[in-house]
């Protein structure tokens, strides 16, 4: 089978390389040349694996690889698709972590979605992305852009407040822990731990969720994908803290952000068995009856 195909892997876990053995295996039985990019620098168990090509950038890519697999958890999908994002290719996460909505493949499905992944039997979601696009160093190599995710939480034990417009137009002002700017991607993600809706990853709209609010009737809110969000943070603390995805910066309480749809998309894969909402009632147990 004439394919290539690239592997990112990071934390190799006793369980996470037993994984991605079983995905190296599994394609190369199948004919398809396997290039692999192991995140974590100690990473040295496959130097001298012949059934892989080691590369350390996407530069060093060939031009007809036709997917990248993320073999970990979520965190790795993330970081995969960050450091891929521009490229086009379409990812697929096979998990071998813990919850895995991103990482949906498991791993005892290894073998199958491999066959659907090399036969063309698969789905491409196209999920939109967040970037803070003011202020444009707040993180270096201006990689202020999220799948999941952007926050701004308190930095200490003091509440802040942050005031967020919406297009200009004032929508509230939060005392609260912090403040949580959704993809409908993350809305599985952290939004979904303080009770934020749960969007299908197709929809383009940004979710906007308090975090501990100290008034109880606030509630989540959803808002169109062209939105230009503004928050403008305060309180007492000195600092506060910016989060994109797992990235994290300490800035000085006082800073303007402004929070709107990346240009840029990814492109994932989907398998049969493993779409979002077969993920979402087998991860969320949702119709499991405790007493069987």
């Amino acid at each position: 089978m004439d394919k290539t195909i690239a592997l990112y892997s990071k934390s190799l876990t006793e369980k996470t390389t037993a994984g991605l053995m079983k995905v190296i295996d599994a394609l190369y039985d199948r004919g398809v040349t396997v290039y692999l990019n192991v995140m974590d620098p100690g990473g040295h168990h496959f130097e001298n694996d012949h059934r892989v090509i080691l590369f350390s950038d996407l530069s060093d890519l060939p031009a007809d690889v036709c997917m990248i697999l993320s073999v970990g958890g979520d965190g790795t999908f993330l970081e995969t698709a960050m450091r891929v994002r521009s490229a086009g290719i379409p990812v697929a996460g096979i998990n071998t972590g813990r919850l895995g909505f991103l990482a949906n493949i498991p791993d005892e499905d290894i073998g199958r979605s491999v066959d659907l992944l090399c036969s063309g039997k698969y789905d491409i979601v196209s999920r939109a992305m967040l970037e803070i696009s003011a202020p444009k160093e707040l993180f270096s190599n201006g990689n202020a852009m999220a799948l999941n995710e952007i926050t701004v939480q308190k930095s200490d034990q003091g509440m802040i407040t942050v005031t967020v417009k919406v297009d200009g137009i004032f929508l509230n002002t939060y005392r609260a822990d912090g403040i949580i700017i959704s993809t409908a991607t993350g809305s599985t993600a952290y939004s979904l731990s303080v009770g934020g809706p749960i969007l299908s990853p197709t929809d383009d709209s940004i979710i906007i969720v308090p975090m501990s609010p100290h008034n109880l009737t606030i509630r989540p809110i959803i808002v169109t994908g062209s939105s230009i969000i503004t928050l403008e943070t305060g309180g007492r603390s000195s600092h506060c803290l910016v989060t994109c995805d797992s990235r994290a910066v300490r800035v000085p309480a006082g800073i303007t952000l402004e929070v709107r749809q990346a240009v840029e998309r990814l492109s994932t894969v989907t398998t049969a068995g493993n779409d979002f909402f077969s993920t979402l009632r087998n991860k969320l147990m949702w119709g499991a009856d405790p007493r069987n």
